[in-house]
């Protein structure tokens, strides 16, 4: 794609929340061939004006979130689930960092699942999940989260096919018990470029800080690049559904991807419109009593 048809493809109408255009319908097959990563849709003018907005909108966020974890103690029961796939260097654990670094911690329940400990594997694929899950009020983020069991697994062959094609109805059932319970999901795919893998993962070679990130085996992963994209494909299609979609964000700018992440969040958190609960004490007489002390 060319920069004029970048800019094209970019200059959407305006008044077109980002939660649409980065929507994927669901239900259709999906060829991540044909979405450029490079893209910016509806972002703002570069990457200067990108890391200013993302700051502004983690702002609005943190009131938001405040908002959200003050109404729980009043017994609202909503929460949101923020999760992260996408291939290595696409940047889950930047997206973390920036974004939700700019929000209170004491709100956040951030977990970065790994390869599966024993004891995980004694359970369901979906056990180690559901005790990761976010508490009312609170703003849940999972780097990586129940779909490696049908992208890796499938990839790797570490379960039969079968088993492997099961999993799909078993997480749109999950994913509509947690939208049932009050769980806002915002499910983004991070889609980076074969091409800009390959820069990210040469930088990390190249800067002595940043070796600890890389591994030999990462470029051995890079000949199932293939396999991967056709894993999540599948995901992409079977797992979007009108409760849970699916979001599509270019992620080989990482100012874009951050502010992108952080616009899906602040759309959602804005529908919910979290409220402070009402005093449920005399706030006149505690005024009062207050100046009243000597």
């Amino acid at each position: 794609m060319t920069e004029k048809d970048r800019k094209k493809q970019d200059g959407d109408e305006r008044g077109t929340s980002l939660r649409e255009r980065l929507r994927l319908p669901g239900g259709e097959p999906v060829d991540l061939s044909r979405h450029d990563a490079a893209t910016t849709p509806g972002g703002p003018d570069g990457k200067t004006a990108g890391k200013a907005a993302t700051v502004r909108i983690g702002e609005q966020l943190a009131g938001l979130q405040e908002r959200l974890w003050a109404a729980s103690t009043a017994g609202d029961r909503r929460r949101v689930l923020l999760v992260l796939q996408g291939m290595d260097t696409s940047g889950k654990g930047g997206t973390v960092k920036h974004v939700i670094g700019l929000l209170n911690p004491a709100g956040c329940r951030i977990t970065a699942f790994k390869a599966p400990t024993a004891e995980e594997r004694a359970h369901p694929f979906l056990w180690r999940v559901e005790k990761a899950l976010p508490l009312p009020g609170e703003l849940g983020i999972f780097d990586r989260s129940h779909y490696e069991d049908v992208l890796v697994a499938r990839v790797r062959n570490l379960v039969p096919r079968a088993m492997a094609e099961s999993r799909y109805e078993r997480i749109n059932r999950f994913e509509r018990s947690l939208a049932d319970d009050g769980v806002t999901l915002v499910k983004c795919f991070l889609h980076i470029s074969y091409d800009e893998q390959r820069r990210r993962l040469l930088r990390r070679l190249d800067k002595p800080e940043k070796r600890w990130k890389f591994a030999p085996s990462d470029i051995d992963d890079r000949a199932l690049w293939p396999a991967y994209q056709d894993a999540y494909e599948r995901a992409l299609e079977h797992c979007g559904t009108s409760y849970a979609p699916w979001y599509l964000v270019p992620a080989d700018h990482k100012w874009y991807r951050n502010w992108a992440v952080s616009t899906l969040l602040l759309e959602h958190l804005r529908e919910l419109d979290p409220r402070y609960p009402e005093a449920d004490f005399d706030v006149a007489e505690c005024r009062k009593r207050l100046l009243r002390e000597s």
